[in-house]
């Protein structure tokens, strides 16, 4: 599943929305899959194209129910949360 998330890219930096941090849960009950996820900013405006990429890449997955995409504020996205690649990509460590 998360595999497939990481096709999901963030536009304006071009990295996948799991190496960023962005995704804070995947949930499989049976063939339905919850996914909470949260953006860099609340006011990001590229909000709805996320959230539609992260609904049709769990869609396109065999077997797939019902898919719920939940934008979440809590806990607030830091650096912090990318992976260690992705942070070295965009200059946060050496």
């Amino acid at each position: 599943m998360r595999d497939a998330l990481k096709k999901c890219l963030y536009p304006e930096i071009g990295e996948n929305l799991v190496d960023l941090g962005l995704i804070y849960l995947v949930d499989v009950n049976g063939n339905d899959v919850k996914v909470k996820m949260t953006l860099t900013t609340p006011h990001c405006p590229m909000h709805a194209y996320m959230t539609k990429q992260v609904q049709e890449a769990v869609e396109a997955l065999e077997g797939i129910g019902k898919v719920d995409v939940q934008l979440v504020w809590e806990p607030a996205w830091t650096p912090e949360l990318m992976s260690e690649e992705t942070k070295k990509r965009l200059g946060f460590t050496k």
